[in-house]
């Protein structure tokens, strides 16, 4: 299949997983989804990434995400591995874990890049909002863990820019300062939307208070 790309379909499966056979859309229902594959179970950085993904439950869950990860490992392998993962990591793993055994999954997702490894998965991870659609990707080498703090940046950016006519400059985090996209230019919806004014660095470029803060 060929790379999915921003504004496409997620794809829909039904997979083994750590907490049993999976429909992916129905376990999805209306919510915004991450999910992040793994080349293997007990691998060091992986290991250390579900269990911040696991401390990092409350922060999901008031944003409305449901986070799942894939490995090709078998199911048994996963509940071992959220043994050692729980354990070392000082938390309690509560997501499934795909086992992805038969590559399905990594296959619709385009998850196995040659030049890497011809078996193993790529670490990426896919942002997919409640239409299904995929919002975000970011891909990391095997020696990079990811940034989960980056990761609910964008969510963040995401969630706030669907709902107000803004978008996220450099940097941002919730609760900065964002931009007014380009397109609004009527002045009497500028003032309706943005009531706390705004600065016009440029007429490109006009800096407001988040709107929904």
């Amino acid at each position: 299949m060929a790379t999915l790309r921003l504004g496409d379909t997620a794809p829909d499966f039904t997979q083994d997983s750590s907490e049993g056979a999976l429909h992916f859309y129905d376990w999805a229902g209306d919510s915004w989804v991450v999910l992040f594959s793994h080349p293997a179970d007990f691998t060091p950085v992986c290991t250390t990434e579900l269990g911040k993904t696991a401390a990092l439950g409350g922060e999901f869950a008031k944003r409305g995400v449901k986070p799942i990860a894939i490995s090709v490992d078998p199911a048994d392998k996963h509940k071992e591995w959220i043994g050692d993962i729980n354990e070392t990591q000082n938390t309690t793993v509560n997501f499934p874990i795909l086992a992805d055994a038969d590559r399905k999954v990594a296959e619709l997702y385009d998850l196995i890049h040659p030049n890497a490894s011809a078996t193993a998965t790529v670490r990426s991870v896919f942002i997919i909002d409640p239409k299904k659609v995929v919002r975000a990707t970011i891909t990391y080498p095997a020696s990079t863990g990811r940034n989960f703090d980056e990761i609910l940046r964008v969510i963040d950016s995401l969630q706030l820019t669907d709902s107000h006519k803004v978008a996220t400059p450099a940097n941002w985090k919730d609760g900065d300062d964002v931009v007014i996209v380009p397109s609004i230019q009527d002045p009497e919806e500028l003032k309706a939307r943005f009531p706390k004014g705004w600065n016009a660095v440029r007429p490109y470029l006009r800096v407001t208070p988040q709107p929904n803060k």
